[in-house]
């Protein structure tokens, strides 16, 4: 029996990808007029409505990364208290919650960080995607995936030679969804460890090579990912 599933943020990037490419899971996409995060009772009617056994909570405000520094408002509303009221809606109506977080919330100073080790993130997204993890934390019944994707083919011209990450395209997570779906706590999600320029050309032969300079930027944004290769078998 499937289990139903809503999702927030339905005319996002991932949740685009996630109507063409699931072919698994119960998916119901809702959009902002139908599930306003920042309304407790549009939640609540949406859940009223649609009875999900899982919420699916990928509404965010993410690019342009400056948008967090120039508009710390909308980063604060949306990214911690609109998942805090998702939150608050799945503890009272016994509803299972998946957030999509991010790998900056690691320090991003040594790399291959464990999901066990501390968090630090080094921007202010990071901080309103940690910050959206603190009230997930205090809900049991959760499961939060710390993810670093982008859309296929890479969509920036450079790609820097001396910054590592674990990049990973859509498409790759919702594959990986139906098998995590069950899982609680904290999954690192990703691909191989890699230059930021080694990913991007993968589908992008025409990317250019360069380098990161800005000291603001640490460049080993790497995730141990050996929870996930032990899930995935």
């Amino acid at each position: 029996m499937k289990k139903r599933i809503l999702v927030t943020g339905g005319d996002g990037r991932f949740a685009n990808i996630l109507k063409k490419k699931n072919k698994i899971l119960d998916l119901k996409f809702l959009y902002k007029k139908e599930l306003n995060i920042l309304n407790t009772r549009s939640i609540e009617k949406a859940v009223k409505k649609y009875k999900p056994l899982i919420i699916l909570h990928c509404a965010a405000l993410s690019r342009p990364m400056s948008i967090h520094d120039t508009d710390i408002k909308k980063s604060i509303d949306i990214n911690i208290i609109g998942t805090a009221n998702i939150v608050k809606t799945c503890e009272k109506n016994n509803i299972k919650l998946i957030y999509f977080s991010t790998g900056y919330v690691y320090p991003s100073t040594k790399g291959n960080y464990k999901e066990t080790d501390p968090v630090k993130p080094f921007n202010n997204y990071g901080f309103s995607k940690l910050g959206g993890e603190c009230a997930v934390h205090m809900y049991k019944n959760s499961l939060i995936l710390r993810i670093t994707m982008t859309e296929k083919p890479f969509v920036y011209s450079e790609g820097y030679t001396n910054l590592y990450s674990n990049y990973i395209f859509h498409e790759e997570v919702v594959k990986i969804l139906p098998k995590i779906i069950n899982k609680y706590g904290i999954i690192n999600i990703g691909g191989k460890t890699r230059s930021v320029y080694s990913f991007g050309k993968i589908h992008n032969n025409k990317i250019i090579k360069s380098k990161c300079v800005d000291k603001k930027i640490p460049l080993k944004q790497t995730m141990n990912l050996n929870k996930l290769k032990k899930i995935l078998g």
